[in-house]
């Protein structure tokens, strides 16, 4: 069973002609077809069929800014990519991003506003792709961790063209692809990891956000990686439970941090009476008994594990009266 697999475009870089120099040598050509077009010495049939000639080519330069590139197709073929920032002249039939040929795009961009049925794609890119670094704040999303707790999160990523060619013909859209898989990789993280109180050694996304953040960028690469764009940053921006749970989770937070208190006073209070007997029957200070040990080990934890102010009460007579 055979299956039909897309072959990954890959990037080629090309130069073209210096525009300034083209742009003498045009204008050199049209003076002199201008000048022949008015003499009497040559037919007016070579004038004529070079003027149109002349116009077409001018529709041929184009320039690039730093950290800019446009990607060159001829009549549906790729040929190459110009990276080189400044101005440059090209075959005036290389398609815009349109996808129609340079002079007969403009055309029918002129005519399609003339009658008030401006096409909805953009104006005319020429095929230029920004190479400079992006910022994609997503918004909030409401997902299930591990265990299944609603919580509600968001990252930033920070990305940048560096496959021109991929950008442009392996994906339809590339500006749109990367939010659409940024939500998707930020949605399966989430369900990979707990919000908070995982087992031992394992990780959380409140825990560690530097790990849970470095997992996003790897994942966001290799989804990424089709369009030709890679991930400069991925980091997340906001993490908390869901409304409906989070006043839930709250008191469990508090509960737990009031259990966690209580154990260390309780610790600290019983290493308090053991050090208490035995400074006392180590320096003979009074002979105790076991009930009179129990009575002072239940006092002294009262004392120290008490949340009230304590108030002593005077024996007048024995434990045993």
């Amino acid at each position: 069973m055979s299956s039909n697999q897309v072959e990954a475009n890959a990037e080629r870089v090309v130069s073209v002609r210096d525009g300034w120099v083209m742009l003498v040598v045009l204008l050199v050509l049209l003076l002199v077809d201008l000048g022949l077009w008015a003499s009497d010495a040559v037919r007016p049939v070579f004038p004529v069929i070079a003027l149109p000639i002349i116009i077409v080519m001018l529709a041929g330069f184009f320039s690039l800014q730093p950290n800019e590139a446009r990607v060159l197709v001829l009549f549906g073929a790729y040929k190459g990519t110009v990276r080189k920032s400044g101005f440059h002249w090209g075959n005036p039939f290389y398609t815009n991003g349109a996808g129609q040929l340079g002079v007969l795009g403009q055309l029918a961009d002129f005519k399609a506003t003339a009658k008030g049925n401006a096409p909805e794609r953009k104006p005319s890119s020429r095929n230029k792709i920004s190479l400079r670094a992006r910022t994609f704040n997503g918004e909030k999303l409401k997902v299930n961790d591990k265990r299944g707790n609603p919580i509600e999160i968001a990252a930033v990523v920070v990305w940048r063209v560096q496959d021109t060619a991929q950008a442009m013909f392996d994906v339809d859209n590339y500006e749109n692809y990367v939010p659409i898989q940024s939500e998707s990789a930020l949605r399966h993280l989430a369900n990979q990891y707990a919000y908070d109180y995982g087992e031992d050694n394992e990780m959380t996304l409140r825990s560690n956000v530097q790990e849970v953040s470095e997992a996003l960028r790897v994942e966001l690469e290799e989804r990424f990686a089709k369009a030709g764009v890679v991930v400069d940053e991925a980091r997340l921006t906001h993490l908390a439970y869901a409304p409906e749970i989070a006043q839930a989770m709250l008191r469990r937070q508090q509960a737990e941090a009031v259990i966690a208190a209580r154990q260390k006073i309780v610790h600290g209070a019983v290493s308090m009476v053991d050090m208490a007997l035995k400074e006392l029957a180590e320096k003979e200070v009074v002979e105790l008994d076991n009930e009179r040990k129990a009575a002072m080990v239940s006092n002294l934890l009262v004392v120290l594990c008490g949340e009230s102010e304590v108030h002593p009460v005077i024996n007048a007579g024995t434990l045993y009266n």
